[in-house]
């Protein structure tokens, strides 16, 4: 850090601006230095593999989590957590003679091996020790309590194998709200019988309770109608049934959001529909004209082609894929039904006109 962020983070952490675990800035490092520094880390997994086996040939309880060396390759660092004290003295002879440099064994506790072995916690979020957390606070059953959750220790304890550290978080708000709630041992009393606390809903001020020959069924009040049947009870009055107090929930209606949505892309189902089958196109006939017979008193002559290529439009039309016929072509395929009798005449009669259509001379 640098500037005034240096300040702050010295205040929270009661540091003294002229304590020893400040050093002084002495110059950048060089090439050379920074080369041996990165050997330096490459040896700390070997080192610490190393480490294990010998504590398991010594038979000492203890863990070696981690080994930091210094950058100069001078000074090995052992992180170690145990329950007990622990004789390591032949184990620092053992590593001085092993790695030649001088070896620190230092204790640190679950919360602290967890904070920098590092890890996703169950929120899915990187550990709050490995990443922001300084100081571990010690975490107890009682503040699972106060915010009602199951003493269940596979789900409160954490990768450390102690309680989680954000059940201290928002503990306070518990506790301040908790201020106002009766005492949970204190039974409802009516003409129908004794009503037993179940749980509650200390944000909401919600409290379920049901009668003692009837677990099934759950009333919901809320705090202040609990107070008032409490104070009842003290007067000596008792009210006939729950069932007068209960909390009506009102609907919650949801506010379609005001957001056009034109293309469709924020449709989660959109996916989901099944594809509809394309219909299969029917074949068209061949030639219109010459397949269907044309309507009686209708004047009808065969399909001609040019003096060149008499065959050119029986060609075009024999094959069932190929491209429409032209406006020319299916004036002279009048012969399809439903066509009007006198147009179709007219047609006939200026296909006859036009010299290109008439049918070569025998002579010539």
């Amino acid at each position: 850090l640098a500037g005034e962020l240096v300040r702050f983070q010295l205040k929270n952490r009661n540091i003294s601006a002229d304590s020893r675990d400040i050093k002084n800035v002495l110059r950048k490092p060089s090439q050379e230095e920074i080369d041996v520094w990165q050997e330096a880390r490459s040896l700390e997994h070997s080192t610490m593999l190393r480490t294990r086996l010998l504590v398991d040939e010594l038979k000492l309880n203890m863990k070696v989590s981690d080994v930091e060396y210094q950058a100069d390759k001078s000074k090995a660092t052992f992180y170690y957590t145990a329950d007990d004290r622990v004789d390591f003295r032949e184990l620092i002879r053992l590593l001085a003679e092993q790695f030649k440099l001088r070896v620190e064994m230092r204790q640190i506790g679950a919360r602290q091996e967890a904070g920098r072995l590092g890890g996703i916690g169950t929120c899915g979020r990187e550990l709050c020790c490995s990443t922001w957390l300084t100081d571990f606070r010690s975490v107890s059953t009682s503040a699972a309590r106060y915010q009602q959750l199951a003493i269940n220790p596979l789900k409160l304890a954490g990768q450390c194998g102690k309680l989680k550290c954000c059940l201290n978080y928002e503990l306070d708000a518990y506790v301040d709200s908790v201020k106002e709630f009766p005492e949970t041992h204190i039974h409802l009393k009516t003409k129908r019988g004794n009503a037993i606390h179940q749980k509650s809903d200390i944000f909401k001020r919600l409290m379920w309770y049901t009668y003692s020959d009837d677990f099934s069924k759950f009333y919901c009040l809320e705090l202040e109608r609990v107070k008032e049947i409490i104070d009842m009870n003290r007067n000596g009055k008792y009210p006939e049934d729950l069932s007068d107090f209960v909390w009506e929930q009102e609907a919650l209606v949801e506010k379609e959001p005001d957001i056009e949505n034109v293309v469709g892309q924020d449709s989660l189902t959109r996916f989901d529909q099944p594809k509809r089958k394309k219909k299969k196109k029917k074949p068209r006939s061949q030639s219109g004209g010459e397949n269907q017979q044309a309507p009686q008193g209708q004047n009808q002559r065969p399909n001609q082609g040019s003096p060149r290529n008499p065959n050119a439009n029986n060609n075009a039309l024999s094959n069932d894929r190929s491209p429409k016929p032209t406006q020319s072509l299916k004036a002279q395929e009048g012969g399809a039904a439903g066509q009007n009798p006198r147009r179709k005449k007219r047609r006939n009669n200026n296909n006859n006109n036009n010299p290109n259509n008439r049918p070569p001379n025998n002579k010539e």
